[in-house]
């Protein structure tokens, strides 16, 4: 077994999912704190420089850069320890299925078969023959992103145990809570000492991103009038039916169920309440800043119009800013682009640019000032029980990342 793949047996069995029911603390969960104490444990048996652990669960060390290269800008490489609430994650037992075609078994849950056709993901047809990472079908397996932890920790360990591998200091920082948008919030960046980074928090092996969605919150308050349903004919206004109103008339067509690529969607994410109130809660996204506008006003103008028919203040609408489109920074620096591809290609993997139809630690890094864009762990389906990465993969994200950090060594900027 390799190095990487052992670390990342190992990580995802260590529970950390973040809790969005406690988002006002970091980390918002306390188990997230124990995953950073191993990695912080790790870090140093592997040799790395000024490790800290803090009580927010932020874990960053060094490497000293290799010989000739010590006076060059440092590189940063960024993952998180925290898993998705999704779906399950706790108690993670992950396995190892050699996948020889058809559909991909990750285990069996409440006696039903768990698992993936070709038909689902079609990239199942360039896999077979491969040794491939599962969990049991209950959980998640925490690929994202205990694979970016593992696979930066193993570049590490490697740099560490052959010296003449080139690359310049290197910062490495494990975040908490990234999965509840609060990953890069508190990362000191002036003790840090990065000039640039990478987070290693993608999918599919090959993938690249340097470019984001812009992300906004919406918080939908419906406030109804209860009275007794016998005699409510003209008083009632049951805020459960002006919900179901306000639902529709956000299009169908932009949502995420019907959307791919570069299109933008209005996503409900959450619904409680009674008849006298309803909380709906959204997410929007758009890799076009006045297009993520316009979807905030669509919103704002739905209030409007049940507000002439239900009666004022009835529906109030508050957005929040999420993160923005990091390409606007990214730009600047186009060697961050062109390293990586190059990277991808020494080490015999076709690069793939794709957009990101989310976003990543690196959108508030980048515009917190440390360009970052987005390297992939190699895994697919996260966020789901059916979640899994291939072995070669995680191997292959190590070569990489190892001839990515060779080229800031070599390489005027």
């Amino acid at each position: 077994m390799s190095d990487v793949v052992e670390r990342f047996l190992r990580y995802v069995q260590i529970d950390s999912p973040s809790n969005p029911q406690n988002a006002d603390h970091v980390p918002s969960n306390p188990q997230e704190l124990h995953m950073a104490s191993a990695l912080g444990d790790d870090l140093r048996s592997i040799g790395c420089d000024d490790v800290v652990v803090d009580e927010h669960a932020y874990v960053t060390a060094g490497l000293s850069a290799s010989a000739g290269a010590g006076g060059l800008p440092a590189l940063g490489l960024i993952a998180h320890l925290d898993s998705s609430s999704d779906a399950p994650a706790t108690s993670v037992r992950p396995h190892i299925v050699h996948y020889e075609g058809g559909d991909l078994v990750c285990g069996m849950h409440d006696g039903k078969r768990v698992s993936v056709s070709p038909s689902q993901l079609p990239a199942l047809k360039k896999l077979v023959g491969q040794d491939i990472i599962c969990s049991d079908g209950s959980t998640l397996l925490s690929a994202d992103d205990k694979a970016g932890v593992a696979e930066i920790c193993s570049l590490a360990a490697r740099l560490k145990a052959q010296p003449q591998l080139a690359h310049p200091a290197l910062k490495i920082a494990f975040v908490p809570d990234e999965e509840i948008g609060h990953g890069a919030a508190l990362l000191d960046l002036e003790r840090f000492g990065a000039a640039w980074a990478y987070t290693v928090d993608g999918e599919a092996l090959g993938e690249f991103n340097w470019e984001t969605f812009n992300a906004s919150t919406a918080s939908v308050c419906i406030r109804g009038i209860a009275t007794h349903p016998g005699s409510a004919k003209g008083t009632m206004v049951n805020a459960i039916t002006v919900a179901a109103q306000f639902q529709a008339l956000v299009p169908a067509a932009e949502r995420p169920e019907n959307t791919e690529g570069r299109e933008g969607f209005f996503h409900p994410m959450q619904i409680r309440g009674d008849v006298s109130h309803v909380q709906l809660n959204y997410i929007l996204r758009d890799h076009d800043e006045a297009l993520l506008a316009r979807r905030e006003g669509q919103l704002r103008s739905i209030a409007a119009f049940l507000n002439e028919r239900h009666g004022a203040n009835t529906v109030q609408v508050t957005i929040k800013e999420g993160y923005r489109n990091m390409a606007e920074v990214i730009k600047t620096k186009p060697f961050l682009v062109d390293y990586a591809l190059e990277a991808h290609r020494e080490a015999g993997v076709e690069p793939v640019v794709r957009p990101v139809r989310g976003g990543t630690d690196g959108s508030v890094l980048s515009f917190r000032g440390l360009p970052c864009p987005n390297i992939a762990t190699g895994g697919y389906n996260f966020h789901s029980v059916r979640e899994f990465i291939p072995v070669t993969s995680l191997e292959k994200t190590v070569d990489i990342l190892e001839k990515l950090v060779a080229k800031f060594a070599a390489k005027p900027l």
